[in-house]
């Protein structure tokens, strides 16, 4: 043991200290002599992507609009699928379909006390040959419900429950009122949902020069900022109660398939929802009356904000094109050598609102990069021991559609096979961003000591302001293609990506080459940064001859997690909470064990057998599994995960052990019961899996 570390330390120190571990930092999963060879084939990897064809990819691929269902988007999936195939690669394209709405009619106009027809444009920039481009979709709010509606508007800042309690505490009702809200704060699906809730007849939402315009900084094209007549298009697909097709929740959405009606589908819109800009949104402000809004409603249009009703009436009419459209996902498959039935699965979508140069290219260039370091090393003699699979997702935009009907279809297969997802979205200049599984926490923070920040050279666990044993990962929530995955089939996911805080063009016509490249990653730094990330995170899922999955901090986790309830719960639920925090503590114990028969194994691994190496990783990987259970959450059963899920009224941001904290936050305790002993009987369920993994680990520490 002391002369193959020493053989590494030797290994190590005749590489650059920028681009691998000190000779002291093992890489888990890894013993000595496999370390050597993995730091060896990352360093290879790591200084194969290059800035400028991520920049190239991102131009080729943003020159055209390409909304998901229409043929730019077909077109698009089939020359990444040529370009996969030509960096030496096996590809396909794996074809489903969808509910994909389009608008057939947009009005919005005042109707009182003036006459005016609202826009609803965003002007062509002389300096932006691609906001000319005739192949856009008009500004809208994909899954609206059809309505021609005139009423009265009533503001109601974010559109949030609390929104509507403190308009309701001034005497202000929203019931046949039209609302207008302003983006932030709640995912826009989540206001549509709430204020048909509410009782209103149609919702407008605007984007405030507060919140990602002027107030901020310069407006595009002078600055990064959304000018004056930009619009947010976007999905109001109610994503917490379920992503993807909304006719076919929990089956794969493909031709002949059993479809729901529109009118079944809990996740379409009752009520008709329109984006508009802060222009368009000023024009209808100038007008309203009623009290003034409180001071923290109040935006950064230069006018007093009233709250309605009264001076402003509206005329809304929407109606869509519902008809289903094919979707077209482009998956490559590199086999692995030793264990070709575990799967590594990377991805990221193609399918953009409109140019999509940001929101996903900057995120699928540096995966086209990956994918083509991937396949160099395959050509240098290098073989991945698990299977690597690299996905670009379709029709994402419109509710994670394609992910979500490729993981329905292969539900079985996958929970079987699948190690882990990783995935990546929009990704820019800007600090590092990651999410996941906490049973991965101290595998992305390694990853994070090994991969340099592009600028400033330090670590990106440095960057971040960490020391080793300081970082944490993010709770998932939603938004992005992990979300079938993690939250249905229990399959542990990362998000890992740079994320920028000025993004003042997401979703709008001018999020293009032109606004990327002087703004969003100038020099595509960043996306190169982030391709070495998931290359390194690949090479170490497939080769590690044990997988890296720790369960102390996740453990941990939990444990903080049950703490936070605690200062949340009525008394009453004491006793039970009490038997929660003692599972708890049980899992924490049994993780230690695992931990520790960890360390002593590693040394054995190379000489244990294929079969008891695969039956002790299948053990690992599958764990995570153990946190997904049916019945899933309440009123939404599509969520099996009890740690992790979207809230019923946040949309993105994630609710940590959900069934039972917002049965606590909405007073409910029977249910807050009964979702308290469904998480202890995960919890008691995982620790008893680690105890067996504690033995497997045992008999192969004897093997060696």
């Amino acid at each position: 043991m002391r002369s193959r570390l020493a053989g590494l330390a030797l290994l190590l120190a005749a590489w650059p200290a920028a681009v691998h571990p000190a000779a002291d930092e093992s890489i888990r999963g890894f013993d000595p002599a496999s370390q050597a060879d993995e730091i060896r084939w990352e360093n290879e990897a790591r200084a194969i992507p290059e800035a400028a064809r991520i920049g190239e990819f991102i131009r080729r691929y943003s020159s055209r609009a390409h909304l998901a269902g229409t043929p730019a988007s077909k077109q698009t999936a089939e020359d990444i699928l040529a370009q996969l195939k030509e960096i030496g690669l096996t590809a396909h394209i794996e074809q489903f379909e969808s509910l994909l709405p389009v608008p057939k009619q947009r009005v919005l106009e005042m109707t009182a006390p003036v006459h005016l027809r609202l826009k609803l444009e965003e002007p062509v920039l002389a300096s932006d040959k691609n906001s000319a481009d005739p192949g856009m979709v008009a500004s809208y709010n994909a899954y609206s419900g059809d309505g021609d509606v005139t009423a009265d508007l009533v503001y109601v800042n974010y559109g949030l429950p609390e929104d509507y309690a403190t308009l309701a505490r001034q005497g202000i009702a929203v019931q046949g009122k039209i609302v207008l809200a302003r983006y932030g704060r709640s995912f826009r699906g989540t206001k549509a949902k709430v204020a048909h809730e509410q009782g209103a007849a149609g919702c407008i939402i605007y984007s405030d020069p507060r919140d990602d315009g002027y107030f901020q900084g310069d407006a595009y094209p002078k600055g990064p900022w959304r000018p004056g007549d930009g619009i947010q298009r976007g999905s109001i697909l109610d994503l917490p109660v379920y992503p993807g097709d909304p006719l076919s929740p929990g089956w794969a959405s493909e031709p002949g398939s059993k479809r729901l009606t529109i009118e079944e589908a809990q996740t379409i819109s009752k009520i008709p929802v329109l984006p508009i800009s802060a222009n368009d949104a000023r024009l209808l402000f100038a007008k309203l009356e009623g009290p003034v809004a409180p001071e923290a409603w109040r935006g950064a249009l230069p006018l007093t904000y009233h709250l309605g009703p009264g001076g402003t009436k509206v005329h809304l009419k929407i109606e869509m094109d519902n008809s289903t459209k094919p979707l077209w996902n482009v998956i490559a498959v590199i086999p692995g050598s030793d264990f070709p039935d575990q799967w590594i699965l990377d991805g990221n979508h193609h399918d953009a609102w409109v140019h999509g140069a940001s929101d996903p290219l900057s995120g699928a260039g540096p995966l086209m990069e990956t994918a083509r370091a991937l396949a160099a090393l395959t050509r240098k003699g290098w073989k991945p021991r698990r299977t690597i699979v690299l996905a670009f997702w379709d029709g994402e935009e419109f509710g994670l559609v394609g992910s979500t009907e490729y993981a329905e279809k292969h539900a079985d297969e996958l929970t079987r096979k699948l190690v882990a997802y990783l995935n990546a979205d929009s990704n820019g200049k800007g600090a590092f961003m990651a999410g996941g599984s906490h049973s991965m926490e101290r595998f992305v923070e390694e990853i994070l000591r090994d991969v340099k920040e592009p600028v400033t050279g330090k670590s990106l666990l440095e960057a971040r302001g960490n020391t080793a044993g300081q970082f944490r990962l993010n709770p998932l929530g939603s938004g992005s293609d992990y979300t079938p995955f993690l939250q249905h089939l229990g399959i542990a996911s990362l998000d890992l990506r740079f994320v920028g805080n000025d993004n003042g063009v997401y979703h709008s016509i001018y999020d293009d080459y032109a606004w990327l490249s002087r703004f969003g990653d100038p020099g595509f730094l960043y996306g190169r940064t982030l391709s070495q990330v998931h290359l390194t995170a690949l090479l170490r899922l497939a080769d590690a001859p044990l997988l890296p999955f720790e369960f102390s901090r996740l453990s941990a986790t939990v444990a903080r997690y049950l703490d936070e309830i605690d200062k949340l719960a009525d008394p009453a639920l004491a006793p039970g909470l009490a038997s929660l925090h003692e599972v708890a503590r049980k899992l924490s114990q049994t993780s230690t064990g695992v931990e520790s028969a960890w360390i002593k194994a590693l040394s054995g691994a190379p000489s244990a057998g294929p079969a008891q190496l695969a039956e002790l990783n299948q053990a690992l990987f599958g764990a995570e599994r153990l946190l997904a259970s049916d019945p899933g959450l309440p009123g939404r059963p599509w969520y099996r995960h009890r740690l992790y899920a979207p809230g019923r009224y946040t949309g993105y941001e994630a609710k940590t052990l959900p069934g039972l904290r917002e049965a606590v936050e909405s007073k409910n305790n029977e249910e807050a019961r009964q979702e308290a002993a469904a998480l202890a009987q995960v919890l008691s369920a995982l620790a008893a899996e680690l105890a067996r993994i504690q033995k497997l680990l045992e008999a192969l520490q004897n093997a060696g």
